[in-house]
């Protein structure tokens, strides 16, 4: 086989691009928009970009192949049917794509994760004809799965869902076994009607693992709509943005904020983002800020609990930080952010009492502090707080615990009851986020920073599963 896919992974966001080429051309799929990555990869494989292909207009970041195409002078493949704002070479079902001697595109109507969804065979020419070496899938038929069809609004996810099981169905029957799948969403994307079981897939293997090809139409919509979860707020922008015609990105550095202007920033009601671990945070950091550090998938829990538009600081203890931040942001459309700084919380502090620790407890203390028995230093828990996703809480609860998603939180603090409030989530991230957001609202909180998997093994009663 002379073709040879590379995978760019954007695991912050649960999304994967593709490089295909035969050493000298190659295709790009689905292109996130920080589009060094690409220009690098290929140049160091040695290979010349003549074609960008987008299988749908991204609802969950904003796409790179508009400039990318513009930068290297490749044609740039989006659905005829789109409706976007900028010059493209538009392609439909069954149409042919000569990429070189050895590689072709073969488009394929895929709908489902949108209405205008294509999937793009990869041929290979050999013997003096065409043999398919895979197919990049987008949305459509992912690993062990599928893209969700409830993006474009709950009044269409019933007719999109059974197109999706139609999509599928299609692709396998038109590909052997041994081709290879390459989906663009479900390794973390919320994309994705449930995450990815593997970490590569061929179509004989979905026709065994995937419920899309092993279940009947209805069964399948059925329960494809019922597992369905809230998807992060910033989507609203994303398809808008990419139809429009994204910009080019600017990762350059942003202005630095001192001590007395970050002050100023928090008493301003702006968002100031603390992106170093979350033991540190916990440890020391600078009071009115949020916890949402690097280690964890920090853009997609910002840009879904921001109100779109307000101006965000950046702290982190070094600038390499800051950048990784500002990549990643772009990615979802939020293009500058409006300072940074670098070092530690002292750094930070105009003045004394403006720095705050939160306290920390696991599974263990919660169950002994339940029992009456609750370790030095920390409150009796008056208020078991889980901000875990809907789904994640009917699978098991802790017992007696206030249900608020991660992503309302700020909109129903009020809801929380008074007292001391334990707050958890599935690992610990998410609840130090929550907890940032609870103190800055003058509660008294501890992080559960442990798994939850870990929960009733340390004596924590959980409610059964609804």
């Amino acid at each position: 086989m002379t073709v040879e896919v590379s995978v760019l992974a954007t695991s912050s966001l649960g999304d994967r691009s593709y490089l295909a080429s035969d050493g000298r051309v190659g295709i790009v799929v689905d292109p996130q928009r920080d589009i060094d990555r690409v220009l690098y990869l290929a140049g160091e494989r040695g290979v010349r970009i003549t074609h960008v292909v987008e299988t749908h207009l991204h609802n969950d970041y904003v796409s790179g192949g508009l400039e990318l195409a513009r930068l290297t002078g490749a044609r740039h493949l989006v659905a005829a049917a789109n409706d976007v704002r900028f010059d493209r070479t538009p392609v439909a079902d069954g149409d042919e794509v000569a990429v070189s001697g050895t590689l072709r595109l073969r488009v394929v109507a895929t709908p489902g994760h949108t209405f205008h969804h294509l999937s793009y065979v990869l041929d290979e020419a050999a013997g003096g004809d065409w043999r398919p070496v895979g197919v990049f899938t987008g949305g459509s038929l992912l690993f062990g799965t599928t893209g969700r069809t409830d993006l474009l609004g709950q009044r269409h996810a019933h007719e999109l869902a059974h197109r999706q099981h139609a999509s599928a169905r299609r692709l396998a029957d038109l590909l052997p076994d041994g081709a290879q799948v390459w989906p663009t969403h479900g390794f973390g994307s919320f994309c994705s009607a449930s995450q990815a079981d593997a970490p590569e897939s061929t179509i004989g293997r979905e026709r065994t693992a995937n419920p899309v090809l092993r279940l009947a139409a209805d069964d399948f919509v059925t329960e494809t709509l019922a597992g369905l979860d809230a998807y992060p707020a910033y989507y609203a922008h994303m398809g808008v943005t990419n139809a429009a015609g994204p910009a080019p990105v600017d990762l350059t550095p942003v202005a630095r904020a001192d001590a007395a202007g970050l002050r100023d920033r928090i008493a301003a009601g702006e968002w100031v983002v603390d992106l170093r671990h979350r033991r540190a945070y916990a440890a020391s950091h600078l009071a009115g800020t949020v916890g949402l550090g690097l280690d964890g998938p920090m853009s997609t829990w910002l840009g879904w609990l921001i109100d779109w538009g307000v101006p965000i600081t950046l702290l982190a203890e070094t600038p390499e930080q800051v950048a990784d931040a500002q990549r990643e942001l772009v990615r979802i459309g939020i293009d500058r952010p409006a300072a940074q700084a670098t070092g530690q919380p002292e750094q930070w502090a105009a003045g004394p009492g403006q720095l705050r620790e939160l306290r920390t407890a696991d599974f263990p203390a919660l169950a002994a502090a339940r029992a009456g028995r609750t370790p030095a230093g920390l409150p009796d828990p008056d208020v078991v707080l889980d901000v875990r996703m809907t789904n994640e809480w009917r699978a098991g609860h802790v017992d007696g615990a206030v249900h608020v998603p991660l992503p309302e939180l700020p909109g129903r603090l009020a809801d929380v009851p008074g007292g001391a409030v334990w707050v958890h989530c599935g690992s610990g991230y998410r609840a130090t986020v929550a907890a940032s957001l609870l103190a800055n609202a003058g509660r008294e909180v501890v992080v559960v920073d442990d798994r939850f998997d870990r929960a009733e093994a340390a004596g924590v009663a959980l409610a059964p599963a609804d």
